[in-house]
């Protein structure tokens, strides 16, 4: 009893590491998710978690946080304690958010600089996907008729100046300033629902969930924001292709952090690698029409730097909307 109290005593006072010394991990991992179930972060993050319980050999699990466009599940992460067991997985609204906040003068919700990158798993382009009962059959007939009709056509998106509401006021911009009217939702299900369900006309969808509803027939496919057209769509046309100045990716990529300690980082960079390589991992996405296209962090990291300053501009051309 004596040796136990001297013990607790030394612990309390910071002379044994304790728990300091568990190897990690010990125990569940969280993936804090900003969005609703149904987006592509969800439906890239389940099997990834799956593939790296499997490696980690302790359960990972996805934690779905949505809310401001994806900026209250980001910031609980950036905040977190970094002890590795609280990961990001997130999309490019990690730039445009704190743009967005200097844009109206407010102090950031969170900044990337409080995170430290792990890993990028793919990046797709977006589709705009217009729901298939919808008179359009190309970009052309839209926006021809968007121009008619300013602010009668409605897109939703996954949140205000999120990650699927930036690229269509680039269209929009590129398009000599059309006016839409904007329907935003909480995240990429909500907003392929509010499609589906005729609430909003359109959308630039992510891959994944535009997929089974293309193949349904319920959405029609008019364009992709790549340079090059996409592999699973090949007769549909690039933005480019129509003349309108528009490249856009939706990455997926991990974070924890900042002040996460090196080796733990490592340990889930490691992991990573070896997760994106599982079998069932990579099928998953193939369903989705959304290959890996993985990124370690030494990569991820100056890819990230010239994405964010591409996307700080593109805010700054789109300035106030609401």
């Amino acid at each position: 009893m004596i040796r136990f109290l001297v013990v607790a005593v030394l612990v309390l006072l910071g002379a044994v590491p304790a728990a300091a010394d568990e190897p990690f991990p010990s125990r569940t991992i969280t993936i804090v998710n900003p969005y609703p179930p149904g987006g592509q972060a969800d439906l890239s993050g389940r099997p990834f978690a799956a593939a790296l319980a499997k490696v980690l050999k302790q359960p990972v699990i996805i934690a779905n946080k949505p809310g401001a466009a994806g900026a209250v599940g980001m910031q609980s992460v950036a905040v977190a304690k970094p002890d590795g067991y609280t990961v990001l997985i997130t999309v490019p609204s990690l730039h445009t958010l704190p743009e967005v906040d200097k844009l109206f003068g407010r102090a950031p919700t969170f900044t990337r600089d409080q995170l430290a990158p792990i890993a990028r798993l793919n990046a797709d382009p977006l589709i705009v996907a217009v729901n298939a009962e919808r008179p359009w059959k190309s970009m052309k007939e839209l926006l021809d008729d968007a121009k008619k009709r300013p602010g009668q056509i409605t897109f939703a998106s996954a949140g205000l100046y999120g990650a699927t509401h930036v690229p269509m006021e680039m269209i929009l911009y590129a398009a000599g300033g059309l006016k839409m009217r904007h329907l935003p939702t909480t995240g990429g299900g909500p907003a392929t629902t509010a499609v589906l369900g005729g609430h909003a006309d359109l959308w630039a969808s992510t891959i994944g969930p535009a997929v089974p509803h293309i193949k349904s027939g319920k959405i029609r496919p008019l364009a992709v924001t790549s340079v090059k057209r996409h592999e699973s769509f090949p007769d549909v046309p690039t933005l480019k292709e129509l003349g309108y100045d528009v490249e856009y990716y939706l990455w997926i990529g991990l974070f924890v952090p900042k002040a996460t300690p090196a080796p733990i980082i490592k340990v889930l960079r490691d992991a990573t690698r070896q997760a994106v390589d599982d079998p069932a991992f990579r099928t998953a996405l193939e369903k989705l029409s959304s290959p890996a296209a993985y990124q370690d962090a030494d990569e991820f990291k100056p890819w990230l730097d010239t994405d964010a300053a591409r996307l700080a501009d593109v805010i700054k051309k789109i300035g106030k909307v609401e």
